[in-house]
């Protein structure tokens, strides 16, 4: 999995996801999100345009970061779900927790 800063729109930082989000990379996803909220980032948009396949671990990956940036004021969405991914996020019932944008641009409009 690779995690990208695309840069920062509107205090948000935008980060693209790449690969399987899985019980070996999800730790990777959060030690990396942790150090950018330490950094006091706490407005994140996640671009899952290139993510192929996230599993359980991924999602409670996601959640922690979550559950995290709300303790801190802050907010994460995801944008561009596509494929498996998408039927995931909406069978897990995630899609009513988390944001879930179109694109990038759709979320930064509402940011």
């Amino acid at each position: 999995m690779n995690i990208i800063n695309t840069g920062k729109e509107k205090d948000c930082l935008i980060v693209s996801v790449e690969g399987r989000m899985d019980a070996v990379s999800t730790p990777e996803f959060e030690q990396t999100l942790g150090g950018w909220i330490d950094e006091g980032n706490i407005r994140f948009i996640v671009d899952l345009a290139g993510l192929d396949y996230i599993s359980s671990a991924g999602l409670r990956g996601i959640l922690t970061s979550v559950k995290r940036l709300k303790a801190e004021g802050g907010q994460i969405v995801l944008t561009t779900l596509h494929g498996t991914v998408k039927e995931v996020f909406e069978i897990s019932g995630f899609s009513t927790i988390i944001p879930i944008f179109e694109s990038v641009e759709d979320a930064l409009q509402e940011m």
